[in-house]
């Protein structure tokens, strides 16, 4: 199989292109770097001038697809320039391959291609000095410091730059991704809150209508529909004031622009009565500190709430008890219902309503429990318990 080299970069073709017109032009004009008197070249004529400019042309072709490959056959071909007449554009492009070398190579040529050069440059200004004795040789390692070891260190000075440039340049895109990936959770973190609050500030008017209504248009009676209107009027008002006021938060031009305080433990027993006018037997019993964290107050009534509403949607008949214990820096909270078909009309639930209890209690880092489970008191009947427990220490919450 045959091996395909790569192909060239359009730049290095045209740096080759130059260098070859230039080394033609040259030798055209018969400027050479050395004569036959100097005592070094070895092979004498024009025509070998030609073959290491033309090596490392092509040498150039390649310096950026095959940097390593390049600088070696290129020092070859100064090497063989050396004993020629020798050729300025063959030595100016050699520079330009150790610099490419140093730049494009693999990082193993980048960090050797200087060392070797430093150390020809000290071999070549130390043996000729220790050879010769004479101040001019120090000249050798001039020329070689300049055509090899200059080269090298600038090729290293731009590659660091490079890599920096190129890891400040990933650490930006990394940190503009990290970015957008927080401000798309914040903002699906506002969203399920808003859920939550949209859902537990509505969702028990709503249901207490839906049922009530349902209840003024099965029953043939004109005191039970009036009752039942009352109600449906009392919890469209309430709710339709929470709705202005949750929109009021959203906006600003809203002509209500002050949020509504949020709910606290003080505000069960109007709740609870709340849920006694809309036909619940609720029976509370609340055992708590008068300070707890306001995350947690807001947290227990609005899961205290939910119950509520889902009791009032799909409980069967019976009593419905609301129980708040604080003990060991947390507060406990059950609800208990009767769990069975329900005699009355109902209403549709989506399963939202566990979702945010569940969401509200992980984020302050409790529990949530909820389920069918045997009534404690007699031990037969089954009770739809929800059971929470709140951590009620500062710093605690998730």
């Amino acid at each position: 199989m045959a091996v395909r080299l790569p192909r060239p970069h359009r730049i290095d073709v045209y740096i080759a292109v130059a260098g070859l017109l230039g080394g033609l032009l040259l030798w055209g004009l018969d400027l050479s770097t050395r004569t036959a008197r100097d005592g070094i070249v070895v092979l004498e004529g024009r025509w070998w001038i030609l073959l290491p400019l033309v090596v490392t042309v092509g040498c150039e072709a390649l310096r950026r697809t095959m940097p390593r490959a390049a600088v070696l056959a290129g020092w070859a071909a100064l090497t063989l320039d050396t004993i020629t007449q020798g050729n300025l554009v063959t030595v100016v492009m050699f520079t330009d391959l150790v610099y490419a070398a140093v730049l494009y190579g693999p990082p193993a040529t980048a960090r050797r291609v200087p060392w070797i050069a430093g150390l020809a440059t000290v071999a070549f200004t130390v043996v000729p000095l220790g050879a010769f004795r004479k101040p001019d040789a120090l000249l050798i390692g001039l020329v070689v410091g300049l055509v090899a070891l200059m080269p090298a260190m600038t090729g290293w000075i731009v590659r660091n730059h490079r890599d920096a440039a190129e890891a400040a340049r990933l650490r930006a895109e990394q940190t503009a991704l990290l970015s957008e990936m927080d401000r798309a959770q914040a903002v699906a973190s506002e969203r399920a809150r808003m859920a939550r609050e949209l859902h537990d500030m509505v969702a028990n008017h709503l249901s207490a209508i839906a049922i009530h209504s349902t209840a003024a248009l099965s029953l043939d009676d004109p005191g039970t529909s009036r009752q039942a209107l009352g109600v449906i009027r009392e919890n469209s008002v309430e709710g339709l004031a929470e709705m202005r006021r949750l929109i009021g938060i959203l906006r600003d031009d809203s002509g209500d622009t002050e949020p509504a305080a949020a709910p606290t433990l003080d505000g069960l027993g109007a709740l609870v009565e709340g849920a006694r006018t809309n036909g619940l037997d609720v029976t509370l019993d609340a055992d708590h500190a008068e300070a707890l964290p306001a995350p947690v107050e807001l947290a227990a009534y609005r899961i205290v709430q939910e119950c509520l509403t889902n009791a009032l949607k799909h409980a069967g008949p019976g009593r419905v008890t609301v129980a708040l214990r604080q003990s060991d820096g947390s507060l406990d909270i059950g609800v208990t219902s009767s769990y069975g078909r329900r005699d009355g009309p109902g209403a549709p639930g989506s399963g939202a309503g566990l979702v945010g209890m569940r969401e509200r209690a992980t984020l302050l880092g409790g529990t949530f429990e909820a389920g069918p489970t045997v009534d404690p008191a007699s031990r037969e009947a089954k009770v739809w318990a929800v059971r929470v427990t709140l951590p009620v220490t500062e710093g605690e919450p998730a």
